[in-house]
């Protein structure tokens, strides 16, 4: 495979639904420009495109990518949940390592309604129905949201098996909302105690209202070049290796009997094992990690699976104060999805924005100092988790 980079990366502000007069096509053209100024191409340069959504009508991805020009390139509509817009970056990252194709946008976005999401059709099978019913098999089904009870039944689990305890998911939340003070892309910058976060209102189980991923809208977009292409344009300064990446799906470990596994603990250990060995390095290697922190609980599972800590020692990593600026890692600088928002097409672009700023040195008071390699994790029930490894130019 060949070499791929990142040589543009660009995205908008995730706001409220509401917030904005705008449209998914108004998200798009944006994120796109910005990506695309960001590069200091045009978009006649770009050969194929992978755009991402999940809530929406068939050929979104055209609509949105119409704005940008209408040069009669192949777009690839993907949807894969909560990890759509790394799909579509795994994708375009593939189109160039197989050769197929020089430069490739990634793009991401989502317009989304108030409130909880809920199911839109009726008359066929959830794609999650079998996540759900292994879970309410083990703890029943409460009157919540769902997405919160995999969740927080996962942090329940992890309490009694290794001792985890509900001030630790606490603290994770307390970290992302002051890491997302410094990042004008966040849905949220508001700083909380430990406190307050603990006394939000409670969602379900460990889990409080500040605990979780709001509804968001916004958009992401990614330009993935070849080795050639960067040296031809002159694009050595902008760009950002992919060194890794991969995607992982459920395993049969997944629906037998663990919470902690149905929620993606096995995908994530698999596709970080993956994309770590294809870039010769470990987890003790890596300097800021975006992670799919869609509740707090899964931030601290994750930990786990990616390798950042043992199985089992979640708790004492956040507690330790090596999960933040000054520790071993910096997770989450932008905010996470707790506090910058988790439009669900737009997120994983999103996490490829911020590690490339951070990569490039321009990130700005968010900016990890030293930081050499990233890695991202991004993940959709149902089930698909991306993980990826950035290094940075020289």
């Amino acid at each position: 495979m060949r070499k791929t980079y990142v040589v543009g990366v660009g995205m908008t502000k995730f706001e409220k639904p509401g917030a904005r007069d705008w449209d998914y096509p108004d998200m798009g053209r944006i994120a796109g420009q910005r990506a695309l100024e960001d590069a200091g191409i045009s978009y006649e340069d770009v050969e194929q495109a992978a755009v991402g959504w999940v809530y929406g009508e068939s050929t979104s991805g055209e609509r949105a990518m119409y704005e940008l020009g209408m040069t009669g390139i192949p777009i690839y509509n993907v949807n894969n949940n909560c990890s759509t817009g790394s799909t579509a970056l795994f994708l375009a990252r593939q189109l160039v390592a197989g050769g197929i194709a020089d430069c490739v946008m990634a793009m991401g976005f989502e317009k989304m309604e108030k409130g909880s999401l809920g199911a839109k059709y009726n008359d066929r099978v959830h794609p999650s129905g079998r996540h759900f019913e292994a879970m309410a098999a083990k703890h029943g089904f409460a009157k919540a949201p769902a997405a919160p009870q995999l969740f927080g039944n996962a942090a329940t689990e992890h309490m009694e098996r290794y001792g985890s305890r509900p001030e630790h998911y606490a603290m994770i939340a307390e970290k992302n909302h002051r890491h997302s003070a410094n990042n004008p892309y966040a849905q949220f910058q508001d700083v909380y105690s430990l406190e307050e976060i603990q006394e939000s209102r409670e969602v379900f189980g460990v889990l409080t209202k500040l605990q979780c991923c709001p509804t968001s809208e916004g958009a992401g977009a990614a330009i993935v070049c070849s080795e050639s292409f960067v040296r031809e344009r002159g694009l050595q300064n902008k760009a950002v290796e992919i060194a890794g990446m991969a995607m992982a799906t459920d395993f049969k470990s997944t629906f037998e009997g663990s919470t902690i596994k149905l929620v993606g603990f096995d995908m994530a250990a698999a596709a970080a094992k993956q994309a770590l060995g294809q870039a010769g390095a470990t987890a003790d290697d890596i300097d800021v990690v975006e992670l799919h922190d869609c509740f707090s609980a899964n931030e601290l599972i994750t930990y786990e699976a990616l390798g950042l800590c043992e199985e089992g020692k979640g708790g004492d990593l956040i507690e330790s104060g090596n999960a933040t600026y000054g520790g071993r890692f910096v997770v989450n600088p932008s905010g996470g999805l707790i506090s910058k928002g988790h439009p669900l097409g737009a997120t994983g672009l999103a996490q490829c924005a911020e590690l490339v700023w951070q990569l490039r040195g321009e990130a700005g008071a968010r900016q990890v100092e030293g930081a050499k390699l990233a890695l991202q994790h991004n993940l959709g029930i149902g089930g698909a988790c991306i993980v990826a490894v950035y290094r940075a130019a020289g």
